[in-house]
């Protein structure tokens, strides 16, 4: 009796202490001078996102909505508090002009500052804290520039007529239509350019369907997958535990098999003297310290395109070790492989359902064409196609890849909005950038439910309120990677249009359904269209 009474106490008390941990925190917002959200213990107020009720889009929907008045207000994400910015000019003064307070993002691992740990995400430039993310992100800028991008390009255009291809003779095997699951075609010309342009492979994944590299790849964006969830929830609660262990979001046999795949390309390349022009090539010239920042020309981009900081073009001393350089592949390899190819899904489901949308771009793809004399595709061509860009750029409004952006408040912040409210962030607290809820705000973008392009217009994008256009984030932090990524999204989107119309068929999902929980955008269902081979 005196032992079960021992073990009932022992318990008890876990219980009281896991309780308690779970709860310290819950008062937070009590003293602010701003609302917040309702607090479950363990849950916070995210709840919903975690027992998949709804998506995380929908979810930052809601929580914008409901305090339109507001600039700022609270809520808890587990057991972390976290402040809502819905106000622009606070999240360029926090983002921007006070960004030494908020370098972080919020620590999904714990750290290791030595470079030396091989797990995949902690080591990526996205995990990284402090002056370790200063050095790598001037570190790895120089391998994003418009010129870098420019010599990666022929790579991808090769890709994208891989693909051309393959749907050519398929289509025309069925008599000129077929449905296709867009995703999966995506998906499949997405792991062939980040193969080709990031790892120096020659991968056709429409001739072989089921290759390694596609298999394996699929496995790690699963982020939807049952254990990574549990992981994912209990990472939230105790990080520093989890990230002591060694525990990382990426599965052991995936960190083994593109560990041993970056390890013998960077062999083969450095035995062999090979030099392609990618993004190996430019990682070993960075793990040298011999990529260096140079002035370019200024050159017409996409409006989505985030400037790199002078944060970003500063010199650095400190090698990459081989371990930060694998991570770098592979971050890069997943935002290329998931993030782009279901930015270019999206915008494929836009043109299905606005096929006057869909006319006018493919009007603008065949001058292009023809203003090449029979070449392919070009570098400066792309840059000039001004209606394709504002599709991508409305798109990305509508489907922002990323619905909010997080950082980590790393000392003690006076927010003060010159206006009256003033109060205290304080160290180890989370600020977010509602980004889904403030590209639907009708103060912002009038009926944004509807796609339409012309909002990026010359005429009309000089009116879009700076701070509220945020695909690809804001500040020093935001996405290295915006002008691959556009420039792949465009790139398929210009090859599939020149031989292929999309058209809607019985099987198309509207309107979508996306994927519910803390998980990677995307649909609850495969979205189905008829590809059809123009004359």
């Amino acid at each position: 009796m005196e032992i079960d009474l021992f073990h009932l106490a022992a318990v008890i008390t876990i219980f009281a202490l896991v309780y308690r941990h779970l709860t310290k925190n819950n008062d937070y917002f009590h003293d602010k001078p701003i609302p917040s959200l309702a607090v479950k213990p363990g849950i916070g107020s995210t709840g919903s996102l975690m027992f998949k009720l709804c998506s995380f889009s929908d979810y930052i929907k809601s929580i914008y909505d409901k305090f339109p008045s507001v600039k700022v207000f609270g809520l808890f994400d587990t057991t972390m508090p976290f402040f809502v910015i819905r106000d622009p000019e606070l999240i360029k003064q926090i983002a921007v002009k006070d960004f030494d307070h908020f370098v972080d993002h919020r620590t999904i691992m714990g750290n290791d500052d030595s470079g030396d740990s091989p797990r995949l995400f902690g080591n990526s430039l996205f995990s990284m804290n402090g002056q370790r993310w200063r050095d790598m992100r001037a570190t790895l800028s120089p391998a994003f520039t418009g010129s870098k991008m420019r010599q990666m390009f022929q790579l991808m255009v090769d890709c994208c007529e891989t693909m051309v291809r393959y749907y050519d003779r398929d289509v025309g095997n069925h008599g000129g239509s077929m449905e296709i699951e867009v995703k999966d075609m995506l998906s499949r010309v997405g792991i062939d350019v980040i193969a080709s342009c990031a790892f120096g492979l020659k991968v056709d994944s429409f001739k072989e369907q089921e290759n390694e590299f596609l298999k394996q790849g699929r496995k790690m964006v699963n982020f939807g997958r049952i254990g990574l969830v549990f992981k994912m929830m209990a990472i939230r609660m105790f990080p520093k535990l989890l990230g002591g262990l060694g525990i990382d979001i990426i599965d052991k046999d995936q960190t083994e098999y593109f560990t041993k795949l970056i390890k013998d390309t960077v062999k083969a390349r450095e035995s062999q003297g090979v030099v392609r022009n990618d993004m190996i090539d430019l990682l070993l010239q960075a793990k040298k310290g011999e990529l260096k920042h140079h002035q370019e020309k200024e050159e017409q981009e996409g409006f989505a395109t985030v400037q790199e900081s002078d944060l970003g073009k500063g010199s650095v001393v400190k090698p990459m070790t081989e371990n930060e350089m694998i991570a770098q592949c592979f971050i890069f390899f997943i935002a290329g492989f998931d993030s782009v190819s279901t930015s270019v899904m999206f915008a494929i489901y836009e043109l299905v359902r606005n096929p006057e949308v869909q006319d006018k771009l493919c009007v603008e793809v065949l001058n292009t064409r023809k203003s090449l004399n029979g070449k392919p595709l070009t570098y400066d061509a792309l840059q000039k196609m001004e209606y394709l860009d504002m599709v991508i750029s409305e798109t990305l409004r509508m489907w922002a890849p990323a619905p909010a952006i997080d950082r980590l408040c790393v000392r003690d912040y006076e927010l003060d909005d010159g206006e009256g409210l003033k109060f205290t962030i304080e160290k180890g607290t989370c600020v977010w950038f509602p980004v889904h809820g403030i590209h639907l705000d009708p103060k912002y973008f009038p009926e944004p439910e509807k796609f339409d392009p012309e909002r990026f217009s010359d005429e009309n994008k000089q009116n879009i309120v700076s701070g509220t256009y945020l695909p690809f984030g804001v500040g020093p932090r935001n996405c290295i990677g915006s002008r691959f990524a556009l420039m792949e999204v465009k790139a398929i989107l210009y090859h599939m249009l020149l031989k292929f119309s999309f058209v809607k068929n019985e099987n198309t999902q509207i309107p979508l359904v996306l994927r519910k929980g803390f998980t990677n955008m995307g649909t609850e269902k495969p979205i189905y269209v008829q590809l059809v081979k123009r004359n």
